[in-house]
């Protein structure tokens, strides 16, 4: 289970372990999955910039200090009680605050909200997306993310075997939901890149046999893993590639 909990953590932060629900960062095994969640907010902070901004369920908050260097000011609400007092201890800086609550609760504007890799969560997004949209008015954006079924989901599968997540999107499920709750949207998808597409590709031509057989799977990985970069991965607009291949959806919602 250590190699399941973050590492190096502040004197005084407590440690969060994974549990499926959100992903984190110091923890090299989830390496993969943090550095592309990371990229995504990494894209969302440059279109924030000096804008106030709401990051409902948060999570960990590595992702409220990322929008904080460029966001005027940056809330992050978190339901669960552990996640936020990681946050509150971990991500001190003037311009972001947390709170613990519920996202359908949470009352403060804000010009921009982003609510990512959990709306597939909700049993009933559509309330919340609703609240939402009144909480950033006719002039804010609200940015959601989401997983490709179709890609996260094992070959023949009708979905991942996430047990915390309620519902899996297509892309033309995940577009017409925005487009139900939204007057303008606009869709991106989440790609490999440089060194991730490279093993993309390898797979594709039989990888995954190779290393077995060489017996160099555990030591390939524990190099590989941990090298990955937010860099490996690539947003790119509905007009630049097929949405059905994509690893996650990026929605840009405005009321």
């Amino acid at each position: 289970m250590s190699s399941h909990v973050q590492l190096h953590q502040p004197e005084g932060v407590p440690a969060l372990a994974l549990t499926g629900e959100r992903t984190l960062p110091d923890v090299p095994a989830e390496n993969y999955w943090f550095r592309r969640h990371l990229l995504v907010y990494e894209w969302i902070a440059e279109q924030v910039d000096g804008l106030s901004v709401i990051d409902m369920a948060c999570g960990e908050g590595y992702g409220c200090e990322v929008l904080s260097r460029h966001a005027r000011t940056v809330i992050g609400v978190e339901a669960n009680p552990e996640a936020y007092e990681h946050a509150r201890l971990r991500y001190r800086r003037a311009n972001i605050a947390f709170e613990c609550d519920l996202v359908e609760r949470f009352s403060a504007r804000a010009e921009a909200i982003t609510f990512l890799q959990t709306i597939e969560h909700l049993r009933d997004p559509g309330p919340v997306l609703r609240h939402f949209s009144g909480l950033v008015g006719g002039e804010g954006a609200i940015y959601i993310s989401t997983p490709n079924v179709r890609t996260l989901a094992p070959a023949g599968a009708e979905r991942s075997d996430n047990p915390w997540h309620v519902h899996e999107y297509t892309a033309e499920e995940f577009a017409a939901l925005c487009a139900s709750h939204f007057t303008c949207v606009r869709m991106f998808g989440l790609f490999h890149a440089r060194k991730l597409r490279v093993h993309e590709v390898a797979l594709r031509l039989g990888w995954d046999a190779l290393h077995r057989r060489l017996g160099l799977t555990e030591r390939f990985y524990a190099w590989f893993t941990p090298a990955i970069s937010a860099a490996d991965f690539r947003l790119k607009g509905s007009d630049e590639a097929d949405l059905n291949r994509a690893l996650d959806f990026v929605a840009v919602c405005r009321p």
